[in-house]
């Protein structure tokens, strides 16, 4: 079983000077950093390969913009809106999202490390082939999610919802999904070896095993 653990969380300072996203554009290549941003719309923006590091993002909203190839360092979301954005194949290491919307959000092939989604709306999101290193998912809604063809390694989901999320070709080896809740969860059979999980929780998996139970 995986044991407890704690991630790294992002270093940033309470005293970050306000800036506007639009000076990511100053430098020859896409960069911002140590800075923060606040009540800003960064709606609809297509950005390959920007760079990111010491950022805090609060009430902030990137609905439909798309952030290919992304290296996230050291950044908070606070409260905002990142529906249906796309993070597609980027680096996010201790990166918080904190009462963030998640609609639809792509990190498909990206990798996360101590990474932490606190009371979050993330139904619908993409994390298809996606690699996980000390992940935390706390009090997040998550029905919908895909996690096909996912590396996991020191991964939580405490009190989350799962209905429905897609785990096929997953394993799920050490992970504990007991304080989780879902009526149905997408999973093969050989994913569940060593997977933690309520008394409840196993009647259902049972199911999916081809057994009957006996109460």
């Amino acid at each position: 079983m995986t044991k407890n653990f704690k991630i790294e969380l992002p270093k940033t300072q309470a005293n970050l000077p306000n800036r506007d996203f639009q000076d990511i554009y100053q430098e020859d290549e896409p960069y911002l950093s140590n800075c923060t941003i606040s009540n800003a719309e960064i709606d609809n923006v297509e950005i390959d390969k920007a760079v990111l590091s010491t950022i805090i993002f609060k009430n902030a909203t990137f609905i439909n913009s798309r952030f290919e190839k992304i290296d996230m360092v050291d950044i908070v979301f606070e409260n905002c809106d990142l529906s249906n954005a796309c993070f597609k194949e980027g680096i996010i290491h201790r990166v918080t999202f904190k009462g963030c919307k998640l609609m639809g959000v792509d990190f498909s092939a990206a990798t996360l490390g101590n990474v932490s989604f606190e009371n979050c709306m993330s139904n619908f999101s993409n994390f298809v082939e996606a690699r996980f290193k000390q992940v935390i998912f706390n009090q997040t809604t998550l029905q919908s999610a895909n996690y096909y063809d996912c590396e996991f390694n020191k991964i939580k989901f405490d009190n989350c919802d799962l209905n429905k999320a897609d785990f096929y070709h997953t394993s799920l080896k050490g992970i504990d999904l007991s304080t989780s809740t879902y009526e149905v969860l997408n999973v093969t059979p050989e994913s569940l070896d060593g997977c933690v999980v309520s008394a409840d929780q196993a009647i259902g998996f049972s199911k999916l095993l081809g057994l009957q139970v006996k109460q």
